[in-house]
């Protein structure tokens, strides 16, 4: 098919083909930017053997969010500042401003966690009692065809 072409329509069908590729590519938005989170303390609880109890800050960027996830953990949420979008799978997403709390109980997948502005940062207090040695966030993979996580 291509000695059909003749050598210069080949040669330029054929260094057309990495930029149709990329154009594809380049459809994809790019990821969030990643919020930031510290540790401020992190203790076993006596009382509630295998438990542990972190207390961690959460600083979200401008447009900054979180892929979807769960920690399978009680997880308490007090917002410092800024606004921040907070979603649970089945449930309407709500919008926090500082002083605002959240619950996200061990069962939960968060399909949302973000700033709510491109301009301003967000952050966050965040207290967790989940079982010793588990991780603190495991990805959800997002449902076939895209959409939201039910």
């Amino acid at each position: 098919m291509l000695k059909a072409f003749g050598r210069s329509r080949r040669a330029r069908w054929l260094a057309a083909i990495p930029v149709s590729a990329l154009g594809l590519a380049g459809d994809a938005p790019p990821p969030p930017p990643a919020a930031a989170v510290s540790t401020l303390m992190q203790r076993d609880l006596a009382d509630l053997p295998g438990k542990e109890a972190l207390l961690l800050t959460v600083e979200y960027p401008p447009a900054g969010a979180s892929l979807p996830h769960r920690h399978q953990a009680d997880v308490l949420v007090y917002v410092l500042e800024g606004e921040v979008v907070m979603q649970i799978a089945g449930q309407q997403p709500r919008t926090l401003g500082p002083g605002a709390t959240f619950y996200e109980g061990p069962a939960d997948v968060h399909v949302r966690s973000a700033n709510a502005s491109a301009t301003a940062p967000a952050k966050m207090l965040v207290f967790m009692v989940k079982d010793q040695g588990r991780a603190v966030s495991l990805p959800v993979a997002p449902p076939p065809g895209g959409g939201e996580l039910r």
